[in-house]
């Protein structure tokens, strides 16, 4: 009989924890634009996870979805970010030294809470609005803070998941 040989073709850590990510950004209501992010310590256990949405308590079909117009007729003022949410839905730990990945690199407003929550370090998949001023506030916060930022480096552009047992 031959001898088993463990499975190839598994994910990477990083692959794993910004699939979560994104796996969280589904459930954004967003019509826009969907962030999630997934907090994991130092043992690769996930300790908190979010994605972009309203505070609790507040109707999605009573606020703006709108990315243009008079302030409080936009989503902008009532949004909570992926990454600050995964901060405030973390498990009840102390997040320092715990990394943070997430779909789109962190604004400013975020930046601020990862580094006063102890983060050290944040994967990203998208760094799409890197020109901004939100951006380059963010950048320098995080850099003069000694916060490691890093794209993530998948090996596929894909994961497919199923919920049909036949497909697994």
């Amino acid at each position: 009989m031959p001898e088993l040989k463990k499975r190839t073709g598994y994910i990477s850590w990083d692959e794993y924890f910004m699939g979560v990510a994104l796996l969280s950004a589904m459930r954004s209501k967003d019509p826009n634009t969907q962030v999630g992010a997934c907090i994991v310590n130092d043992k690769n256990k996930i300790v908190g996870a979010g994605y972009n949405g309203l505070p609790m308590g507040c109707d999605d079909d009573e606020f703006p979805w709108e990315k243009q117009g008079a302030f409080l007729d936009t989503k902008y003022p009532y949004i909570c970010h992926a990454e600050l949410n995964a901060i405030l839905n973390n498990i009840g730990m102390d997040l320092r030294g715990c990394k943070i990945y997430t779909a789109l690199f962190p604004c400013n407003e975020c930046a601020k809470a990862i580094i006063q929550s102890g983060i050290t370090e944040v994967v990203y998949l998208s760094d799409k609005y890197a020109g901004t001023d939100t951006a380059k506030a963010s950048r320098l916060m995080l850099d003069k803070a000694g916060v490691r930022c890093r794209e993530v480096v998948a090996r596929s552009n894909s994961i497919l998941l199923s919920f049909r047992e036949e497909d697994v």
